[in-house]
């Protein structure tokens, strides 16, 4: 009887090896966490990947940290605020702006020096309630990390230039942004968010097709969601209003973040990898 063939990796623990090889002796020459930018636009798989990475990654030896830019979202309570002083659009997450960067410049700042002294925590953010859990469900961290990846949507955009700002993109920039001054507010808070991305030693970019198939990955996701009965889970309409909050900066990061990708992962409609490359 002839032994079974193994079965071949599965895409992300094949794709999560190769880019680990990739950077392997640059994290072994660090004398400090090397940090690595993991970004993809919704439906992507930038979690999952970031968990198979983490996994493989200690399985080396190099104790590895995942931070989600999702987590350090603003509190509903805080985006109501802003809402009231700001602009209304800021009730939903998601846009540059709605973050607390400074709150995660600080962990990456505190995690080298990590201890059962100074121990490093940071939020989880519950998108069923839409806002933060409480510090006692939050990761907390006692050795310093040899690997962080830090993944999120978007990450590594530069701000778009201002002519670029004055048409709306879609029905809700017409319609609840006609002045542009959300636009406007939002594509200067990106200015802030410079400093984050100058953090990371490599940028790894997931690049989706195009907007359209983003759409309807997040659709799938949303459709797994309401079949669970989650809490927030959203209808077509109410997802399709939700994704228009992102669409400017998801086109805008399709067309230049590969430019700006030390690793680029592209795929095709049915996130199947197409192609790889480094810079």
């Amino acid at each position: 009887m002839s032994a079974a063939r193994p079965h071949p990796p599965a895409p992300n623990a094949s794709l999560a090896g190769h880019l680990l090889d990739q950077y392997a002796g640059r994290i072994a020459r660090s004398r400090r966490p090397y940090i690595v930018g993991l970004s993809g636009l919704q439906g992507s798989g930038k979690s999952t990947l970031a968990r198979e990475m983490k996994a493989q990654a200690e399985a080396r030896g190099w104790p590895t940290e995942v931070l989600s830019l999702d987590d350090f979202y603003y509190s509903r309570g805080d985006r109501e605020l802003m809402a009231q002083q700001i602009h209304p659009l800021l009730r939903t997450r998601g846009v540059p702006g709605t973050h607390e960067i400074e709150l995660l410049l600080s962990v990456l700042a505190a995690l080298p020096q990590a201890s059962e002294k100074l121990p490093v925590s940071w939020p989880r953010f519950d998108k069923g309630r839409d806002t933060r859990m409480p510090p006692s469900r939050w990761p907390r961290v006692t050795r310093p990390p040899r690997l962080v990846i830090v993944e999120g949507w978007a990450l590594g955009i530069r701000p778009q230039p201002q002519a670029a700002l004055e048409e709306p993109v879609n029905r809700l920039e017409r319609e609840e942004d006609a002045d542009g001054n959300w636009r406007h507010w939002v594509n200067k808070q990106l200015r802030g968010y410079q400093p984050l991305w100058r953090k990371f030693d490599a940028l790894i970019v997931l690049q989706a097709p195009n907007w359209d198939v983003v759409r309807r990955w997040r659709g799938e996701t949303e459709q797994e969601l309401l079949a669970r009965h989650a809490p927030l889970a959203m209808d077509a309409a109410t997802l399709e209003r939700f994704l228009q909050h992102y669409e400017r900066l998801s086109r805008h990061a399709l067309a230049t973040l590969p430019a700006l990708a030390d690793s680029c992962v592209e795929y095709d409609d049915d996130r199947h990898m197409t192609g790889l490359t480094h810079s």
